[in-house]
């Protein structure tokens, strides 16, 4: 069995983005390689990447929830699964929309970050 579950690459994702904000925490934390415009460009251009693919693996989570529910295999330990579906699917819905947002919005970043250099 591999450790690679979509679980612990959830994980591994999260613990990615604390560790980068830790190293991004003030300009001058960050060392030699948080030190000019186009660290900030590298950051805002791969954040960009992550927020497009971000909504495919909300789609992919809801898929499977699907496939789930129409075999019949789920159950709620509220009893309630009609309303918890539906709190999911909406959640997952609103989640989708939000990271194609996320993904626009670092893109206009990104864009405006290109032509700024470090003046000495």
């Amino acid at each position: 069995m591999t450790d690679k579950t979509p679980a612990k690459l959830a994980d591994d994702a999260y613990e990615a983005l604390r560790a980068l904000n830790h190293a991004t925490l003030a300009p001058t934390r960050g060392g030699e390689n948080w030190e000019f415009p186009g660290d900030a460009y590298s950051v805002v251009g791969n954040l960009s990447q992550a927020a497009m693919v971000l909504s495919q693996a909300l789609e992919q989570t809801e898929a499977l929830v699907m496939h789930l529910e129409a075999s019949g295999n789920l159950r709620s330990d509220r009893n309630t699964l009609d309303t918890d579906l539906a709190a999911a699917y909406d959640g997952l819905a609103e989640a989708k929309a939000a990271a194609q947002t996320l993904f626009e919005a670092l893109n206009r970043a990104h864009s405006g970050l290109s032509p700024i250099a470090y003046k000495d």
